[in-house]
């Protein structure tokens, strides 16, 4: 192996371990005490719901040009895209969303769906 390969593998290395260090850590400064749940389309806030505070499932349709359509559900503490008529349909294959930073995207119709969390408060950090 060359010089050259062993400075890639490095810091092909380096940016896997950093890239999962984030994402733990953005996971742990959720605590998940309010997750909420906002379904998007061309950039627009549609619908945004506490999944917490959900009592029985619910359904909703989105609907775009052409005839396009996403039909996404939430239960307590999760939502998915149940329905498309997309060509691809991995917002479909997504399947359920559940925790904070939690995305799933209908690219052809434009629609989002996320999960974003109430962040705790940091007590005062001493040095």
């Amino acid at each position: 192996m060359k010089k050259g390969d062993k400075i890639v593998l490095m810091t092909v290395l380096a940016l896997l371990v950093v890239s999962f260090l984030s994402v733990i850590i953005y996971r742990i400064s959720y605590k998940g005490k309010a997750l909420n749940a906002k379904i998007i389309q061309n950039q627009k806030v549609l619908v945004e719901v506490d999944l917490e505070k959900i009592d029985e499932p619910k359904e909703w349709m989105v609907k775009g040009e052409e005839g396009h359509y996403n039909i996404i559900r939430v239960e307590k503490g999760r939502i998915r895209f149940i329905e498309a008529n997309c060509p691809d349909l991995v917002c479909v294959h997504t399947g359920w969303l559940s925790q904070p930073g939690d995305i799933a995207v209908c690219m052809p119709h434009n629609v989002l769906v996320k999960i974003e969390g109430e962040k705790e408060e940091l007590d005062e950090i001493s040095y």
